[in-house]
């Protein structure tokens, strides 16, 4: 999906570029499938910020996705490809045989009026979901479960895919989109192929007011803070940090200090770290 720019007439045009729509069905979003969803402004159950420069924004209606069907045997076809305020990615509203509709994840080659499939010993082809094990080695499948009937949790942004390196006893070895290797069950199902909108990452905002439409507020350094509010605050004027290494508001180090537990009981299934190049 190509990216559309603007003739410069005001400052806050002259960098801006949005995706192209017109591969999008022109139609509302199926109401059965749809509901509120409330913004907390980056607070938890106690009022307490948890999640900083958060808040505010358009409204946004929540469309209820189906990770990795499980509808075996039933064939569905892709009715509408929608815009997903919740996510970068695209999703498709699937009509299944049955009557029951769905929202999926769309991939980056669905069209309307394909059909896709779910089970075992199934076509690969986009957007069919199969089991881990059905899947040859060297195929690149998105919506990947990390535990068997959990739903899909890896590669689900736009542009996004995980490579099926090879299969070892009961798991299959997975090349992330971090890099990262890791073993994975094969009962585990994917979807083939790549995730829709792969030009997301190149759009430019191009003003701030964009930012805060999409929920996002203006991230305040640390050094303009007191004391009080950051460890890098306070002083007069422009002052160095002042401490061995930066540090994060609650003073963990903010570069190059691994925060991950050495007890992680994950950890015995990742067999090359995301930050060895391969």
């Amino acid at each position: 999906m190509a990216l559309k720019s603007f003739k410069p007439i005001t400052p806050g045009v002259r960098f801006k570029t949005v995706a192209d729509f017109s591969q999008l069905s022109d139609k509302k979003p199926e109401k059965a499938l749809t509901g509120k969803i409330k913004s907390h402004g980056g607070r938890n159950n106690q009022g307490r910020v948890t999640a900083r420069f958060k808040g505010g924004g358009h409204k946004r209606l929540y469309r209820e996705i189906d990770f990795t069907p499980r509808k075996d045997g039933i064939e569905g076809k892709v009715v509408a490809l929608e815009y997903d305020p919740n996510r970068s990615a695209h999703i498709a509203l699937i009509n299944y045989a049955d009557g029951e509709k769905r929202y999926i994840i769309a991939s980056s080659e669905t069209k309307v009026g394909d059909t896709i499939m779910s089970g075992h010993e199934i076509e690969i082809k986009p957007a069919n979901t199969l089991p881990l094990t059905d899947i040859p080695a060297g195929a690149t499948i998105y919506n990947v479960e990390m535990k068997p009937g959990k739903g899909a949790q890896i590669a689900r942004a736009a542009g996004t895919f995980v490579r099926l390196m090879a299969k070892e006893g009961k798991y299959a070895v997975l090349k992330m989109p971090s890099g990262e290797m890791r073993r994975i069950l094969l009962e585990c199902r994917a979807q083939i192929g790549q995730v829709s909108n792969i030009e997301n990452e190149n759009i430019s905002l191009g003003k701030a007011g964009r930012s805060r439409h999409l929920g996002i507020k203006p991230h305040n350094r640390g050094s303009v803070m007191n004391p009080c509010d950051h460890p890098h605050g306070g002083g007069e004027g422009r002052c160095p940090v002042g401490r061995p290494a930066p540090m994060s508001p609650w003073g963990t180090p903010a570069k190059g200090y691994k925060t991950r537990s050495k007890k992680n009981p994950s950890s015995k299934y990742i067999v090359s770290d995301r930050r060895k190049k391969s």
